[in-house]
């Protein structure tokens, strides 16, 4: 009757009737509601006390709730459980409106939480290639390899140095107690540098060293190798050459060491489609291997320097497609991020 009631009310109008879900209409009237069945979800005890589906309902007492919260949490019985498992927990003693949002929140701002618990999600921020060198030795990285076997010439550290265009590298047996004069002889100046934030490297000898010479040094990120990530990973390669070297030959690990710089120098990297020491001299190393070929064709004079300028060229060319497809493949597998001044973040 009700309806056809409403029929005879709108059919002098000219509109159109859209279906619009009850649950999507937060405004509609409350008086049209029925709510007798969520009454009967309220109950009251001899004692007054207020239940909600058996659970008992918490009044709107911020400082009532934050006690509730802080023992469901901080407690030696729970030990900053995740916002899921509290709520889970907490649901089955206790009901107030928009529980389970406030306890979310209470989670995300606990202290202890934000630096104990496990990062789940995607790494944060976009991979930022550095810029390609313009020519080869004109940017380099640099770093130690540290708490090595003391050798019989006291060697326990090498000096890593990587020409980041042509990837070429020196591996320099060095000493801990080196101080930062000891190294101004195998110092190159008038180059970029970006190297490892070690103490040595930050000292007040190597800013006025570099300000005399002319030379660039850029520190990497703190808490952030990734920076140096070409040179960490060619710590990583030769590591594992010395450890084949040590077990093949049974030699020291600085006996090793030139051997070991020759067999970088002369692998193949993907990224520059040849070997570091190609892409350095423009021709390939003679090995063992291709002695008994012929020897290749000197190049002299004007010939040698375009020579020179377009291999440069398709090295730049070659690394700037690995980045590209590096970038690529990492950015899929991260999520961007952005700052706002003011924000705080943990290290």
């Amino acid at each position: 009757m009700r309806q056809r009631r409403w029929l005879e009310l709108i059919k002098d109008y000219d509109l159109e009737v859209h279906y619009h879900p009850g649950k999507a209409n937060v405004v509609a009237d409350a008086l049209s509601r029925l709510d007798e069945k969520k009454r009967a979800w309220f109950t009251l005890d001899d004692q007054g006390v207020l239940w909600f589906k058996n659970r008992l309902v918490v009044p709107k007492d911020m400082e009532l709730r934050k006690k509730i919260l802080d023992e469901a949490h901080t407690s030696m019985f729970t030990v900053h459980l995740g916002s899921n498992k509290m709520y889970q927990d907490l649901k089955q003693k206790f009901w107030w409106t928009r529980m389970k949002r406030e306890i979310a929140t209470y989670v995300s701002e606990c202290d202890v939480r934000q630096r104990v618990k496990a990062d789940h999600l995607k790494p944060a921020g976009r991979l930022q290639p550095l810029a390609i060198p313009a020519w080869k030795w004109e940017d380099i990285h640099m770093d130690f390899i540290v708490g090595l076997p003391r050798t019989q010439k006291g060697y326990d550290s090498i000096w890593v140095i990587i020409d980041r265009l042509t990837k070429s590298a020196h591996f320099l047996p060095v000493k801990t107690h080196y101080t930062a004069a000891t190294y101004d002889e195998l110092y190159i100046s008038r180059i970029t540098i970006t190297f490892d934030r070690g103490s040595l490297f930050v000292s007040p000898f190597w800013e006025q060293l570099q300000t005399a010479l002319g030379t660039n040094l850029i520190r990497s990120s703190a808490y952030h190798p990734q920076t140096s990530g070409q040179v960490e990973r060619v710590n990583q390669i030769l590591e594992d050459m010395l450890r084949a070297c040590a077990l093949t030959y049974s030699t020291k690990w600085d006996e090793c060491l030139p051997l070991a710089e020759f067999a970088y120098n002369n692998s193949y990297q993907k990224s520059l489609e040849m070997a570091p020491f190609e892409a350095l001299y423009g021709r390939r190393c003679r090995t063992p291997l291709n002695w008994s070929e012929p020897g290749e064709r000197v190049t002299f004079g004007p010939n040698l320097v375009t020579q020179a300028e377009e291999q440069v060229n398709f090295i730049h060319s070659n690394l700037k497609r690995a980045q590209s497809r590096q970038k690529s493949y990492l950015d899929k597998r991260r999520r961007p991020l952005t700052f706002e001044e003011g924000d705080h973040v943990y290290l």
